[in-house]
């Protein structure tokens, strides 16, 4: 065992929680209206609860527990054999499942910002916990586990690169947020303003600083490469971020708070596949290039289509790490055969998985609220509480 890799690790474990509670929470919190702003904290929160018990159970079993080519087996459910002593390279295993604990936190949480407004809750659950299980689980394991999409699987001796998660976090997030959304159908009143900016830019500025522990500690050790992810991290959510503003200002003659922080959001999704493999230029391309590429998206979306993926998770994270995994190859650091199958592959797979779990989500517990909830807000009407003016 390591000592300064063990300390770096568990660092960065608590890092990538702070991301979710409060940053992923307040981020979403402030872009919807004020009646609906617990709620969104609620499935936060509820979500991380949830994540860390079947994370646990099962999930980290299925994507770590052994070297088989579709998932990891049953050897580490309930942690069965993990001691402190036992290690995952140079740091105890128990840090290792901490700091992917989060990640499976975090993934079906960036689902939330497709469906906040109009969803139900219970639905929340139980779709979130069978997806973490069914999609995330297994794509974790096929590209970090050692299945089948890894070095010396379909690929050849080289497999997908995905240092931190543009493949297993973004694009299925992405991909799921669009599934559910088009199964939702759109809002009642859809076009609606963030109803406190402040929140949205603070929860953006946790974000920012919680990646460093996303993308600096995917290295799982504290060298060279973990300062490297963190400086390009950093370079990419700087350059998007004002490509983002400043590609607004030429459309449309001003800037807002929350497209700038949008923009660095998409920095952060673009280069997350790429930090353990491109430098400082490298960075820069990536984010300014997302700045662009990403807020086109979101006017694709918002303007027409009738997917109503409320938050643009598609738009920011989806096609954020898409792009960043692709990036990967147009820099000359993976194979296009690789990148591109990989996201060929897990992107099938994510779209019917999620469909099918949804589904079977949706035959024990209503998938969307009805029309006097929604209307009234699912704060006061779904968890009993109040975070607003009678006016508002």
């Amino acid at each position: 065992m390591n000592a300064a890799d063990t300390a770096w690790v568990l660092s960065a474990t608590a890092l990538v929680l702070f991301m979710t509670l409060p940053g992923l929470a307040l981020f979403y919190g402030g872009l919807v209206r004020a009646r609906n702003v617990l709620s969104v904290f609620m499935h936060c929160f509820a979500l991380a609860a949830l994540m860390s018990l079947l994370w646990l159970i099962l999930g980290y079993s299925i994507a770590f527990g052994g070297a088989g080519a579709l998932w990891g087996g049953l050897g580490r459910v309930m942690l069965i054999g993990v001691t402190p002593a036992t290690l995952h390279g140079s740091i105890p295993e128990i840090a290792f499942f901490a700091f992917q604990m989060t990640f499976a936190i975090i993934t079906p949480a960036l689902i939330v910002g497709a469906y906040v407004e109009r969803v139900g809750f219970g639905f929340v659950l139980l779709f979130s916990g069978l997806w973490m299980l069914g999609v995330y689980a297994p794509v974790a394991h096929w590209i970090w586990g050692g299945g089948f999409l890894s070095d010396g699987g379909i690929f050849g001796a080289l497999g997908v690169k995905d240092f931190a998660g543009g493949v297993v976090v973004h694009e299925t997030a992405g991909l799921a947020a669009l599934v559910i959304a088009a199964m939702l159908g759109p809002r009642r009143n859809r076009h609606t303003p963030p109803h406190n900016p402040g929140y949205v830019a603070i929860g953006a500025g946790m974000l920012w600083v919680g990646w460093f522990g996303f993308n600096g500690g995917s290295a799982l050790a504290a060298n060279g490469t973990a300062a490297m992810a963190i400086a390009v991290t950093h370079i990419s959510a700087a350059a998007a971020s004002l490509s983002w503003a400043l590609w607004e200002r030429i459309k449309f003659g001003r800037s807002s708070l929350v497209s700038l922080v949008t923009g660095t959001i998409a920095g952060l999704a673009s280069i997350t596949p790429a930090a353990g493999y491109v430098g400082p230029a490298g960075a820069l391309l990536i984010g300014a290039a997302a700045g662009i590429l990403c807020q086109e998206a979101v006017l694709l979306f918002k303007n027409h289509s009738r997917i109503d993926d409320t938050l643009d998770v598609f738009a920011v994270h989806g096609l954020g790490g898409i792009f960043g995994t692709l990036m990967i190859a147009v820099l000359g650091k993976g194979s296009w055969t690789a990148q591109a199958g990989t996201l060929l592959i897990v992107g099938v797979y994510t779209l019917v998985a999620t469909y099918v779990l949804a589904r079977i989500a949706a035959a024990f517990t209503s998938l969307r609220v009805d029309a006097e909830t929604e209307t009234n807000g699912l704060d006061l009407s779904v968890h009993g509480e109040r975070g607003y003016e009678l006016n508002s």
